[in-house]
């Protein structure tokens, strides 16, 4: 039986107070607004705020990068921007809590198997050993599966539906020791394709994913629902409205089927990775806060009415406004 509440691990201290203004990525700054808009949309009953964790240490963020990298970046040396945002002190010491949350939220899953967990954090995916990339400082994902794998001794899968294939733990393979079998090759999830096609792949990786889960072979998953998989974001272009909705449609329906055929719920935590609207941050606010409403509806068992709004796209070609398909 779940809990009817989502167990949200956040703390403002992962948040910057004032994102600078050259920022494309607007992600350092998109937990604290995705949680007022669930207060927003009368959904924060829903969701238990917890700051249960620690920050990481240099230590930590070395088990997926070099000493060198990990030095520069927190003393604010050259190279310390290569993730394409804006350094500072503060934003340096929130990607200690960012990473240190999805560790929080996948560890209690595991722990609390019963209730979803939730680390609203992005900027993981695309990080490489030597340095950052595409919004990306540190491997978070590698690190927090790597940690899961020491102290439970279980494997996990990631299922990736940002609009872009999540290199982190693919570059991090021969770097990590241990991480083929902390995140096993086939299940760093990222769907191909587009439209129909893409939610296909989706349901045929969660059948493999089904196997691995009944057979012992994978132990937590990890949805990770990026909003700039959407046809509208500024950076995306794989799914309708309708088609991204239906993604997290079948992943909650999945989900509940699993607890059903492993007689136990599943270990189940989410993160938010991309999304990104420079004409209307709203509308990647309110895909990521249906996704949870689907959860909430299809998983445990609510009753909770939301309807989605997604501004359609427009470009501007000689002075005319043209809807974007």
């Amino acid at each position: 039986m779940r809990k009817n509440t989502i167990k949200v691990h956040y703390t403002p201290k992962q948040v910057l107070a004032k994102d600078s203004g050259g920022n494309f990525s607007k992600s350092p700054l998109k937990p604290k607004r995705l949680l007022e808009n669930f207060e927003a949309e009368g959904l924060g009953e829903y969701f238990d705020i917890v700051e249960d964790f620690t920050p990481y240490t240099n230590k930590d963020f070395k088990i997926a990068h070099t000493k060198r990298y990990v030095n520069s970046f927190f003393s604010g040396q050259k190279g310390c921007e290569s993730n394409g945002l804006d350094w500072s002190t503060q934003f340096a010491e929130s990607v200690r809590y960012t990473n240190a949350s999805l560790h929080a939220a996948i560890r209690g899953s595991i722990v609390e198997p019963d209730q979803v967990h939730f680390s609203p954090t992005s900027g993981f995916h695309h990080a490489r050993p030597d340095g950052g990339s595409g919004f990306c400082t540190f491997s978070g994902q590698v690190i927090a599966s790597i940690k899961i794998l020491q102290e439970f001794g279980l494997s996990g899968s990631y299922l990736d539906l940002d609009g872009h294939f999540g290199n982190s733990v693919e570059d991090a393979r021969s770097f990590v020791k241990d991480l083929d079998k902390a995140v096993p090759s086939e299940f760093n999830i990222n769907p191909i394709g587009r439209g129909t096609a893409y939610i296909n792949n989706l349901k045929w990786n969660l059948q493999k994913l089904e196997e691995a889960i009944l057979t012992g072979q994978i132990g937590y998953v990890v949805w990770c629902h990026g909003a700039d998989s959407h046809e509208w974001d500024d950076l995306g272009f794989q799914c309708s409205t309708e088609q991204w909705l239906e993604c997290s449609t079948i992943f909650w329906n999945w989900v509940k089927s699993m607890d059903k055929k492993l007689g136990r719920p599943l270990p189940v935590s989410c993160a938010l990775f991309g999304g990104y609207r420079k004409d209307d941050y709203q509308s990647v606010l309110n895909l990521h806060t249906a996704d949870f409403v689907e959860c909430m509806n299809i998983l445990l068992n609510l009753e909770v009415k939301y309807t989605i709004k997604v501004q359609p796209k427009y470009s501007y070609s000689h002075g005319k406004a043209e809807y974007v398909r």
